[in-house]
């Protein structure tokens, strides 16, 4: 990935505070992309290109276990790292997101250290 090239992070919230927290943490370096739901993400997905994906886990409709596991089957969008961001404390929802295809998870209030750090691991 040369200097020229950022890469895009598509930010996947329900909660606009969430997504504009994350969008201003990562502008500077990233070119950003939102949305509000998983059927938006996917739809994203699909028609641009999306180097990694911020993905919370608790939306309406569809979850983002169940929008992980939809990129994760489509072979266009399976090699997307995703990272889930999650309120949640429990190991079976760490479980659970990596059976869907999660390399990573961030806990809500995201630290923006730790959001740089992993961000620009999974994009290596």
């Amino acid at each position: 990935m040369n200097a020229i090239h950022r890469a895009t992070v598509l930010i996947v919230d329900d909660t606009p505070d969430n997504i504009t927290l994350l969008a201003n943490l990562l502008k500077d370096k990233y070119h950003t992309k939102v949305a509000t739901n998983g059927a938006t993400a996917l739809q994203i997905v699909a028609s641009s290109k999306i180097d990694l994906v911020l993905l919370d886990i608790m939306m309406p409709d569809m979850d983002g276990i169940e929008t992980c596991r939809r990129l994760k089957a489509d072979p266009a969008s399976a090699s997307i790292p995703v990272i889930f961001l999650t309120a949640k404390n429990l190991q079976e929802d760490e479980a659970l997101g990596r059976d869907a295809g999660a390399v990573d998870f961030l806990r809500k209030p995201v630290n923006p250290d730790l959001l740089f750090a992993r961000v620009a691991a999974h994009l290596k």
